[in-house]
């Protein structure tokens, strides 16, 4: 029996959590929809940069994965915020949105998805994203 233990506790660590911060439901509970499917994630969602803040005081995630267009901050200035924290600057950021400052994110080394994506593409980068 306490191998069983050992087994799921493995494939317990093996899932990996994904903060989504997205201010749209549709889209954000689309994505913790999809993430869930893979088995592979935990998804949590947060409607914006203040309640993702408050969220990774008690977690820390293996990706954040951000709406650009966020109401009181944007997705850049959340990543900022987010990195700003010794426990979490090493967590890869992927930002989604149809206007991505694409020059900001290359001298900022953040991966991006312009929207609307195809959720293969999607679920393809966060694969990458978690393995890093």
């Amino acid at each position: 029996m306490a191998n069983t233990d050992r087994s799921s506790e493995h494939a317990e660590d093996k899932v990996k959590t994904i903060l989504v911060v997205d201010d749209d439901p549709g889209v954000g509970e689309f994505l913790v929809d999809a993430l869930k499917m893979e088995e592979l994630y935990r998804p949590l969602l947060a409607t914006d940069g203040i309640e993702a803040l408050e969220l990774v005081k008690t977690l820390v995630p293996s990706l954040f994965v951000l709406d650009y267009q966020l109401p009181g901050m944007n997705g850049l200035e959340l990543a900022e915020r987010l990195h700003a924290s010794e426990e979490l600057k090493q967590i890869p950021v992927l930002l989604m949105s149809a206007n991505i400052p694409k020059r900001e994110l290359e001298q900022r080394q953040i991966t991006s998805i312009d929207k609307p994506f195809e959720l293969d593409e999607l679920l393809d980068v966060i694969a990458k994203l978690v393995v890093e």
